[in-house]
Protein backbone atom coordinates (compact mmCIF):
# COMPACT_ATOMS: atom_id res chain seq x y z
CA UNK A 1 0.00 0.00 0.00
CA UNK A 2 1.56 3.43 -1.30
CA UNK A 3 -0.29 5.98 1.69
CA UNK A 4 1.02 9.59 1.23
CA UNK A 5 0.86 12.01 4.17
CA UNK A 6 2.79 14.80 2.88
CA UNK A 7 -0.11 17.17 1.71
CA UNK A 8 1.23 20.62 3.34
CA UNK A 9 4.29 19.53 1.20
CA UNK A 10 2.37 19.53 -1.92
CA UNK A 11 -1.03 17.53 -3.08
CA UNK A 12 -1.72 15.72 -5.72
CA UNK A 13 -2.78 17.69 -8.78
CA UNK A 14 -6.78 17.27 -9.22
CA UNK A 15 -7.23 15.12 -12.73
CA UNK A 16 -9.54 18.37 -13.67
CA UNK A 17 -6.80 20.60 -13.00
CA UNK A 18 -4.44 18.79 -14.82
CA UNK A 19 -6.77 18.47 -17.81
CA UNK A 20 -7.29 21.77 -18.28
CA UNK A 21 -3.55 23.09 -18.04
CA UNK A 22 -3.12 20.36 -21.01
CA UNK A 23 -5.84 21.75 -23.16
CA UNK A 24 -4.47 25.46 -22.65
CA UNK A 25 -0.95 24.31 -23.41
CA UNK A 26 -2.24 22.29 -26.61
CA UNK A 27 -5.03 24.28 -27.83
CA UNK A 28 -4.85 27.89 -26.17
CA UNK A 29 -1.51 28.27 -26.53
CA UNK A 30 -1.44 32.10 -27.26
CA UNK A 31 0.50 34.65 -25.55
CA UNK A 32 -2.81 36.77 -23.78
CA UNK A 33 -0.75 39.77 -24.48
CA UNK A 34 -1.19 39.02 -28.22
CA UNK A 35 -3.94 40.92 -30.13
CA UNK A 36 -5.11 38.51 -32.47
CA UNK A 37 -7.24 35.77 -31.83
CA UNK A 38 -5.05 32.81 -29.86
CA UNK A 39 -4.07 35.86 -27.58
CA UNK A 40 -7.49 36.64 -26.28
CA UNK A 41 -8.38 33.02 -25.95
CA UNK A 42 -5.55 32.78 -23.54
CA UNK A 43 -6.29 36.47 -21.79
CA UNK A 44 -10.02 34.48 -21.49
CA UNK A 45 -8.66 31.44 -20.03
CA UNK A 46 -6.70 34.06 -17.45
CA UNK A 47 -10.33 35.80 -16.48
CA UNK A 48 -12.03 32.94 -16.10
CA UNK A 49 -9.52 31.68 -13.81
CA UNK A 50 -9.45 35.16 -11.94
CA UNK A 51 -13.47 35.38 -11.64
CA UNK A 52 -13.13 32.05 -9.97
CA UNK A 53 -10.68 32.80 -7.65
CA UNK A 54 -12.43 36.57 -7.08
CA UNK A 55 -15.59 34.72 -6.38
CA UNK A 56 -14.04 32.38 -3.41
CA UNK A 57 -12.62 35.16 -1.51
CA UNK A 58 -14.88 37.62 -2.19
CA UNK A 59 -12.99 40.49 -3.48
CA UNK A 60 -12.48 42.03 -6.83
CA UNK A 61 -10.87 40.71 -9.50
CA UNK A 62 -8.26 43.65 -10.30
CA UNK A 63 -7.30 43.14 -6.59
CA UNK A 64 -5.39 39.83 -7.70
CA UNK A 65 -2.35 38.92 -8.83
CA UNK A 66 -1.04 35.91 -10.12
CA UNK A 67 2.93 34.59 -9.05
CA UNK A 68 4.83 31.72 -9.60
CA UNK A 69 3.80 30.76 -5.58
CA UNK A 70 3.08 31.11 -2.14
CA UNK A 71 7.24 32.51 -1.85
CA UNK A 72 6.82 34.89 -4.44
CA UNK A 73 3.42 36.26 -3.47
CA UNK A 74 5.06 36.98 0.34
CA UNK A 75 8.50 38.47 -1.08
CA UNK A 76 6.31 40.98 -3.24
CA UNK A 77 3.69 41.52 0.04
CA UNK A 78 6.35 42.80 2.67
CA UNK A 79 9.43 44.17 0.56
CA UNK A 80 6.86 45.50 -2.03
CA UNK A 81 5.36 46.92 0.93
CA UNK A 82 8.13 47.84 2.83
CA UNK A 83 9.75 50.13 0.41
CA UNK A 84 6.34 51.79 -1.14
CA UNK A 85 5.98 52.71 2.89
CA UNK A 86 8.97 53.82 4.34
CA UNK A 87 8.32 57.49 4.73
CA UNK A 88 5.57 56.60 7.13
CA UNK A 89 7.96 54.39 8.80
CA UNK A 90 10.35 51.63 8.76
CA UNK A 91 8.57 49.04 11.50
CA UNK A 92 7.26 45.76 10.70
CA UNK A 93 5.89 43.04 12.99
CA UNK A 94 5.61 39.43 12.62
CA UNK A 95 6.09 36.44 14.75
CA UNK A 96 8.23 33.76 15.47
CA UNK A 97 6.64 30.62 13.68
CA UNK A 98 6.38 32.26 10.36
CA UNK A 99 7.17 30.13 6.77
CA UNK A 100 10.59 30.71 5.82
CA UNK A 101 9.50 32.69 2.98
CA UNK A 102 8.23 35.26 5.71
CA UNK A 103 11.08 35.01 8.11
CA UNK A 104 13.95 35.36 5.24
CA UNK A 105 12.80 38.39 3.61
CA UNK A 106 12.23 40.22 6.90
CA UNK A 107 15.59 39.19 7.69
CA UNK A 108 16.62 40.88 4.24
CA UNK A 109 14.61 43.99 5.24
CA UNK A 110 16.14 43.97 8.52
CA UNK A 111 19.60 44.47 6.21
CA UNK A 112 18.33 47.23 4.48
CA UNK A 113 17.36 49.06 8.01
CA UNK A 114 13.54 48.31 8.76
CA UNK A 115 13.56 47.27 12.25
CA UNK A 116 11.48 44.09 12.54
CA UNK A 117 9.28 42.77 16.04
CA UNK A 118 9.26 38.89 16.32
CA UNK A 119 5.92 37.97 18.35
CA UNK A 120 6.41 35.06 20.79
CA UNK A 121 3.82 32.16 21.03
CA UNK A 122 2.31 29.97 23.34
CA UNK A 123 2.79 26.53 23.56
CA UNK A 124 0.36 26.20 21.12
CA UNK A 125 1.63 27.84 19.05
CA UNK A 126 -0.58 30.53 19.01
CA UNK A 127 0.13 34.51 18.71
CA UNK A 128 -1.48 36.67 21.85
CA UNK A 129 -3.10 39.76 20.36
CA UNK A 130 -1.89 41.74 23.45
CA UNK A 131 1.39 40.85 22.46
CA UNK A 132 1.12 42.09 18.69
CA UNK A 133 -1.09 45.64 20.44
CA UNK A 134 1.96 46.35 22.62
CA UNK A 135 4.43 46.07 20.07
CA UNK A 136 2.89 48.81 18.31
CA UNK A 137 4.97 52.10 17.47
CA UNK A 138 3.89 54.87 15.41
CA UNK A 139 6.07 54.21 12.94
CA UNK A 140 4.49 50.98 12.42
CA UNK A 141 3.84 50.52 8.85
CA UNK A 142 2.85 46.73 8.58
CA UNK A 143 2.04 43.57 10.66
CA UNK A 144 2.12 39.98 8.55
CA UNK A 145 1.07 37.11 10.34
CA UNK A 146 0.17 33.84 8.83
CA UNK A 147 -3.53 31.88 9.07
CA UNK A 148 -2.28 28.26 9.59
CA UNK A 149 1.47 27.16 10.42
CA UNK A 150 2.54 24.84 8.47
CA UNK A 151 4.06 22.39 10.96
CA UNK A 152 1.99 22.09 14.07
CA UNK A 153 -1.59 23.22 12.25
CA UNK A 154 -1.94 25.94 14.69
CA UNK A 155 -4.84 28.72 13.97
CA UNK A 156 -3.62 32.45 14.45
CA UNK A 157 -6.22 34.93 15.46
CA UNK A 158 -6.50 36.76 12.40
CA UNK A 159 -10.06 38.43 12.45
CA UNK A 160 -9.62 39.24 16.36
CA UNK A 161 -5.68 40.55 14.54
CA UNK A 162 -7.97 42.87 11.61
CA UNK A 163 -10.16 44.35 13.78
CA UNK A 164 -7.69 46.04 16.04
CA UNK A 165 -5.75 47.05 13.55
CA UNK A 166 -8.48 48.87 11.92
CA UNK A 167 -9.13 50.28 14.85
CA UNK A 168 -5.86 52.08 15.15
CA UNK A 169 -5.48 56.07 14.43
CA UNK A 170 -2.23 55.03 12.36
CA UNK A 171 -3.05 52.81 9.62
CA UNK A 172 -1.22 49.62 9.48
CA UNK A 173 -0.85 47.15 6.68
CA UNK A 174 -2.34 43.29 7.50
CA UNK A 175 -0.54 40.50 5.52
CA UNK A 176 -1.38 37.32 5.63
CA UNK A 177 0.19 33.95 5.06
CA UNK A 178 -2.80 31.97 3.78
CA UNK A 179 -0.65 29.29 1.62
CA UNK A 180 -1.85 26.19 4.30
CA UNK A 181 -5.46 27.76 5.09
CA UNK A 182 -7.02 28.77 1.37
CA UNK A 183 -8.87 25.51 0.56
CA UNK A 184 -8.99 24.49 3.75
CA UNK A 185 -10.69 27.56 5.36
CA UNK A 186 -13.44 29.79 3.68
CA UNK A 187 -11.46 33.61 3.51
CA UNK A 188 -13.30 36.78 2.84
CA UNK A 189 -9.80 38.85 3.48
CA UNK A 190 -12.30 42.25 3.40
CA UNK A 191 -14.54 41.09 6.59
CA UNK A 192 -11.46 39.83 8.00
CA UNK A 193 -9.50 43.40 7.26
CA UNK A 194 -6.61 41.76 5.37
CA UNK A 195 -5.00 44.29 3.04
CA UNK A 196 -2.62 41.62 1.23
CA UNK A 197 -2.70 37.79 1.09
CA UNK A 198 -0.66 34.85 -0.14
CA UNK A 199 -2.35 31.74 -1.21
CA UNK A 200 -0.36 28.79 -3.33
CA UNK A 201 -1.74 26.50 -5.96
CA UNK A 202 -0.11 23.33 -4.89
CA UNK A 203 -1.57 22.97 -1.91
CA UNK A 204 -5.20 22.45 -2.93
CA UNK A 205 -4.26 19.79 -6.02
CA UNK A 206 -3.50 22.75 -8.38
CA UNK A 207 -0.58 23.30 -10.35
CA UNK A 208 3.09 23.54 -8.89
CA UNK A 209 4.61 27.45 -9.39
CA UNK A 210 1.63 28.82 -9.16
CA UNK A 211 0.63 31.26 -6.58
CA UNK A 212 -1.59 34.12 -6.19
CA UNK A 213 -1.21 37.39 -4.15
CA UNK A 214 -4.58 39.71 -3.01
CA UNK A 215 -3.88 43.63 -2.67
CA UNK A 216 -6.44 45.88 -1.10
CA UNK A 217 -7.28 48.41 -3.92
CA UNK A 218 -5.23 51.53 -2.65
CA UNK A 219 -2.57 49.47 -0.65
CA UNK A 220 0.87 51.35 -2.00
CA UNK A 221 2.83 48.95 -2.92
CA UNK A 222 5.91 48.43 -5.64
CA UNK A 223 6.83 45.59 -8.13
CA UNK A 224 10.16 43.48 -7.41
CA UNK A 225 10.34 42.81 -11.17
CA UNK A 226 10.09 45.00 -14.20
CA UNK A 227 8.91 44.01 -17.52
CA UNK A 228 6.12 44.25 -20.21
CA UNK A 229 3.84 45.85 -17.97
CA UNK A 230 1.25 42.59 -17.61
CA UNK A 231 -0.84 42.89 -14.19
CA UNK A 232 -0.83 46.71 -14.60
CA UNK A 233 2.95 46.08 -14.07
CA UNK A 234 3.20 44.97 -10.19
CA UNK A 235 4.42 41.20 -11.69
CA UNK A 236 4.98 41.80 -15.06
CA UNK A 237 6.18 38.90 -17.43
CA UNK A 238 4.39 36.18 -19.95
CA UNK A 239 1.04 34.50 -17.77
CA UNK A 240 1.20 30.98 -17.03
CA UNK A 241 -1.70 30.48 -18.67
CA UNK A 242 -2.15 26.80 -18.05
CA UNK A 243 -1.13 27.42 -14.28
CA UNK A 244 -3.54 29.87 -13.89
CA UNK A 245 -6.47 27.58 -15.72
CA UNK A 246 -5.42 25.11 -13.53
CA UNK A 247 -5.39 26.95 -10.23
CA UNK A 248 -8.69 28.23 -11.16
CA UNK A 249 -10.18 24.42 -11.73
CA UNK A 250 -8.56 23.61 -8.45
CA UNK A 251 -10.32 26.06 -6.52
CA UNK A 252 -13.60 25.48 -8.33
CA UNK A 253 -13.20 21.64 -7.15
CA UNK A 254 -11.70 22.13 -3.41
CA UNK A 255 -14.61 24.68 -2.81
CA UNK A 256 -17.35 22.44 -4.25
CA UNK A 257 -18.67 20.34 -1.55
CA UNK A 258 -16.51 22.32 1.29
CA UNK A 259 -18.48 21.57 4.43
CA UNK A 260 -18.50 18.05 3.90
CA UNK A 261 -14.56 17.87 2.80
CA UNK A 262 -13.63 19.50 5.68
CA UNK A 263 -15.36 17.83 8.10
CA UNK A 264 -13.44 14.17 7.10
CA UNK A 265 -10.45 16.09 7.62
CA UNK A 266 -11.35 16.59 10.41
CA UNK A 267 -12.56 12.73 11.35
CA UNK A 268 -8.86 11.87 9.57
CA UNK A 269 -6.67 14.09 12.06
CA UNK A 270 -9.09 12.52 14.83
CA UNK A 271 -8.92 8.93 14.02
CA UNK A 272 -5.07 9.09 13.68
CA UNK A 273 -4.36 11.21 16.81
CA UNK A 274 -6.54 9.02 19.19
CA UNK A 275 -4.82 5.86 17.47
CA UNK A 276 -1.27 7.76 17.86
CA UNK A 277 -1.73 9.09 21.62
CA UNK A 278 -2.39 5.13 22.32
CA UNK A 279 1.15 4.65 21.24
CA UNK A 280 3.89 4.44 24.06
CA UNK A 281 6.26 7.68 23.75
CA UNK A 282 3.82 9.97 21.76
CA UNK A 283 2.97 13.62 21.56
CA UNK A 284 0.89 15.66 20.04
CA UNK A 285 2.06 19.15 19.16
CA UNK A 286 -0.14 22.04 19.33
CA UNK A 287 -4.28 21.61 19.48
CA UNK A 288 -5.70 18.79 17.94
CA UNK A 289 -9.62 20.00 17.98
CA UNK A 290 -11.13 22.53 15.53
CA UNK A 291 -9.64 24.79 16.96
CA UNK A 292 -6.38 23.61 15.06
CA UNK A 293 -6.28 23.03 11.11
CA UNK A 294 -7.71 20.05 10.01
CA UNK A 295 -5.29 18.76 7.83
CA UNK A 296 -2.11 18.82 9.56
CA UNK A 297 -0.45 16.39 12.54
CA UNK A 298 2.88 17.06 14.57
CA UNK A 299 3.79 14.55 16.64
CA UNK A 300 6.71 13.60 18.61
CA UNK A 301 8.15 10.55 19.51
CA UNK A 302 10.45 9.75 22.11
CA UNK A 303 13.98 8.09 21.89
CA UNK A 304 13.71 7.88 17.77
CA UNK A 305 15.53 10.18 15.75
CA UNK A 306 12.77 12.19 12.96
CA UNK A 307 14.59 11.36 9.84
CA UNK A 308 15.12 7.49 11.05
CA UNK A 309 11.23 6.94 11.61
CA UNK A 310 10.53 9.13 8.49
CA UNK A 311 12.95 6.24 6.46
CA UNK A 312 11.90 3.63 7.97
CA UNK A 313 7.89 4.06 7.42
CA UNK A 314 9.06 5.25 3.60
CA UNK A 315 10.25 1.55 3.68
CA UNK A 316 6.27 0.69 4.13
CA UNK A 317 5.39 2.85 1.61
CA UNK A 318 4.29 5.87 3.95
CA UNK A 319 5.43 9.49 3.03
CA UNK A 320 5.40 12.01 6.02
CA UNK A 321 8.10 15.02 6.78
CA UNK A 322 10.02 15.89 9.43
CA UNK A 323 9.02 19.19 8.98
CA UNK A 324 8.59 22.57 6.50
CA UNK A 325 9.42 21.16 2.96
CA UNK A 326 10.43 24.45 1.87
CA UNK A 327 13.75 23.86 4.48
CA UNK A 328 14.56 20.55 3.83
CA UNK A 329 17.47 21.18 2.25
CA UNK A 330 18.92 22.85 5.11
CA UNK A 331 18.41 20.79 7.89
CA UNK A 332 18.22 22.36 11.35
CA UNK A 333 16.21 22.37 15.07
CA UNK A 334 12.60 23.83 14.10
CA UNK A 335 12.15 27.21 15.14
CA UNK A 336 7.91 26.60 15.64
CA UNK A 337 8.43 24.15 17.71
CA UNK A 338 11.26 26.05 19.65
CA UNK A 339 9.17 28.70 20.12
CA UNK A 340 6.55 26.35 21.33
CA UNK A 341 8.77 25.53 24.07
CA UNK A 342 8.88 21.72 22.72
CA UNK A 343 11.06 19.62 25.25
CA UNK A 344 14.84 19.31 24.02
CA UNK A 345 14.68 15.76 23.28
CA UNK A 346 12.13 15.74 21.17
CA UNK A 347 12.93 18.67 18.89
CA UNK A 348 14.73 16.22 16.43
CA UNK A 349 12.08 12.88 17.02
CA UNK A 350 9.12 14.99 15.46
CA UNK A 351 6.95 13.93 12.24
CA UNK A 352 4.41 15.88 10.37
CA UNK A 353 1.79 14.14 9.00
CA UNK A 354 -0.69 15.96 6.54
CA UNK A 355 -4.23 14.45 4.98
CA UNK A 356 -5.44 15.79 1.85
CA UNK A 357 -9.36 14.52 0.45
CA UNK A 358 -7.86 11.55 -0.93
CA UNK A 359 -6.54 10.27 2.40
CA UNK A 360 -8.59 7.19 3.46
CA UNK A 361 -9.32 5.71 6.80
CA UNK A 362 -8.00 2.35 6.14
CA UNK A 363 -4.67 4.13 5.21
CA UNK A 364 -4.48 5.69 8.59
CA UNK A 365 -5.19 2.56 10.30
CA UNK A 366 -2.18 1.49 8.11
CA UNK A 367 0.19 3.91 8.93
CA UNK A 368 -1.04 3.48 13.25
CA UNK A 369 0.15 0.08 12.40
CA UNK A 370 3.29 0.33 10.77
CA UNK A 371 4.04 3.00 14.14
CA UNK A 372 2.84 0.28 16.47
CA UNK A 373 5.45 -2.03 14.87
CA UNK A 374 8.57 0.09 14.33
CA UNK A 375 8.59 2.17 17.51
CA UNK A 376 9.84 -0.17 20.01
CA UNK A 377 12.16 -1.94 17.56
CA UNK A 378 13.99 1.51 16.65
CA UNK A 379 13.87 2.36 20.20
CA UNK A 380 16.08 -0.69 21.05
CA UNK A 381 18.00 0.20 18.01
CA UNK A 382 18.22 3.89 19.38
CA UNK A 383 19.34 2.51 22.92
CA UNK A 384 22.35 0.23 21.80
Amino acid sequence: MEVYLDNSATTRCYPEAAGRMCQIMTETYGNPSSLHRKGVEAEQAIREAKKILAGSLKVREKELYFTSGGTESDNLALTGCAFANQRAGKHLITTSVEHPAVLQTMKYLEEQGFRITYLPVDSYGVVRPEDLMEALCPDTILVSVMYVNNEVGSVQPIAEIGELLKKRENPVLFHVDAVQAYGKYVIHPKKLHVDLMSVSSHKIHGPKGMGMLYVGEGVKIRPLLYGGGQQKDLRPGTENVPGIAGFGEAVKKIYTDFEEKRERLYRLKGQFTEGVLKLEGTVVNGRTGKDSAPHIVSVSFEGVRSEVLLHALEERGIYVSSGSACASNHPAVSGTLMAMGIRRDLLDSTLRLSFSEFTTEDEISYCLKALEELLPMLRRFTRH
